[in-house]
């Protein structure tokens, strides 16, 4: 008996073969690099890599970036019907009796030539004012965290598809063969909502897409090293023997896997001399930390890796991606919001500043958001110095520099009880798709066939932001 994938390899001289890998994803089959599937780009790019600082847990819009004096105005007073509609609460605050107005006890002010609003609690940010562009118009379907964060970061509420480092790997592959295409970082020993590894998951793309996760202190990447007793000589030695087995094995079973599986091995190797190079800080002058603050001396804080990625842009990592959890402020918010900003402030903006002067945030797109908002009014009982915020689908803020966006540019507009947005929407999936074009990379056109269907990150919605672009 002769395996179906084995006969048609044999039949008409591999025209068979052809044929089925034509159907089974028709832009793979027909890439002649095994590192990216996108051969050409669809059109000229402006950004060539993404950072992005991701705030789990859902950061206050109203405290931080648009700015609603209404809300102090009508402080303690109750939402209105007529703001509200028939927007679903969660279960955390849909069964009160009340739902008090809550204004921001934050100072706001304007910043740069721009003249963007930012809380008192972002001083460092706001002296990059005149590099972001903040959209205050953002929404999502989503009103809890796991569906949230997923549908940010995979373009589905439901776990199983690729995130959107695998996809810019599969698409574009690495600027830098001894480093991964995507890499993820998260801020050590930070409680808040669980990051799961679904979230940087390469869903049913190759598995060599996945994103590579550095770890704080000691190996960056688990079993990386040899064992105790085994040379670099020996290690390649094996993988020599270990890459003609495997070419046996896909001779005869013609699995495509083996190929992922050779490609991680030898990256693996790879690895080896390159991470040790990328991830030691000490080379960094003095000057450099005292501009992301004393904590990036502290593998693991938000800071150091801040100054880790801006490492990994400069060695070509196409996409890296930073976890800070920690924003989901239910309760205890003005301490809780003000600890959070003292963790992430300097060193996002470091990030700017340092990039910029490197001549590297021309074509570095960088981006601090979280999954959704926080609601204008007070979850559980507001006292005269506390007060939390629930979940808010509706409307949130993020911001993006450099990589071909406009700087100082406030796009979008929530109305004055920051419930609804009145102006410019923006949806999950058109985020996605105008990060995509910013990397050359038309949203439609980068698909995977899977089970029948040719799967995009973007779904089957998603528009390009054109007016934010530069």
């Amino acid at each position: 008996m002769m395996p179906r994938r084995h006969f048609l390899q044999q039949f008409g001289m591999g025209l068979g073969a052809i044929a089925l890998g034509d159907m089974l994803n028709p832009v793979s089959a027909n890439a002649a690099s095994a590192d990216a599937v996108l051969q050409t780009l669809h059109h000229a790019p402006k950004a060539q890599r993404v950072i992005y600082l991701f705030q789990s847990g859902a950061p206050s819009q109203m405290d931080l970036f648009d700015y609603k004096p209404l809300l102090n105005e009508k402080h303690g007073e109750q939402l209105p019907d007529s703001v509200r509609g028939q927007q679903r609460l969660t279960g955390m605050s849909g069964n009160q009796s009340s739902l008090p107005l809550v204004g921001s006890p934050f100072k706001f002010a304007q910043h740069g030539e721009s003249g963007l609003w930012m809380s008192d609690l972002l001083p460092h940010t706001s002296k990059v004012a005149d590099e972001l562009c903040v959209i205050h118009s953002m929404y999502t379907e989503a009103i809890n965290h796991g569906p949230g964060v997923t549908h940010v970061q995979t373009g589905s509420q439901f776990p199983g598809r690729p995130s959107i480092g695998a996809w810019l790997s599969y698409g574009l592959g690495s600027e830098n063969a001894d480093l991964p295409a995507f890499i993820v970082m998260t801020t050590r020993d930070k409680k808040g909502q669980p990051l799961v590894s679904r979230y940087w998951g390469n869903g049913f793309l190759p598995a060599r897409h996945q994103g590579v996760q550095f770890r704080s202190g000691g190996d960056p990447v688990l079993y990386l090293q040899n064992p105790a007793g085994i040379s670099s000589d020996t290690r390649r030695g094996m993988l020599q023997a270990l890459n003609r087995l495997h070419e046996i094995e896909k001779q005869e079973t013609l699995d495509p896997q083996i190929n992922t599986r050779i490609a991680q091995y030898e990256m693996a190797f790879r690895m080896q001399t390159s991470i040790p190079e990328a991830t030691d800080l000490s080379s960094e002058p003095e000057h450099i930390f005292e501009l992301y603050g004393e904590q990036a001396r502290e593998p693991g804080t938000f800071a150091a890796n801040c100054l880790q990625a801006r490492r990994l842009a400069e060695r070509g990592v196409r996409f890296i991606q930073l976890y800070h959890p920690g924003w989901d402020h239910h309760g205890g918010l003005p301490g809780g919001l003000k600890r959070q900003c003292q963790e992430t402030d300097q060193a996002s903006a470091a990030l700017i500043t340092d990039l910029k002067q490197r001549g590297l945030l021309d074509d570095t797109l960088v981006i601090w958001g979280g999954e959704f908002g926080r609601t204008n009014y007070c979850q559980g009982k507001l006292t005269a110095n506390s007060f939390g915020r629930d979940h808010h689908p509706r409307c949130f803020s993020l911001w993006m520099a450099g990589g071909g966006v406009k700087g100082g540019m406030s796009y979008g507009q929530t109305d004055p009880y920051c419930y609804n947005i009145v102006e410019k929407p923006v949806h999950i999936h058109d985020f996605q798709a105008t990060l995509l074009h910013l990397l050359g990379i038309d949203h439609e056109r980068l698909t995977y066939r899977y089970q029948g269907r040719a799967f995009r990150l973007t779904d089957v919605h998603g528009h390009v932001v054109e007016d934010i672009l530069a």
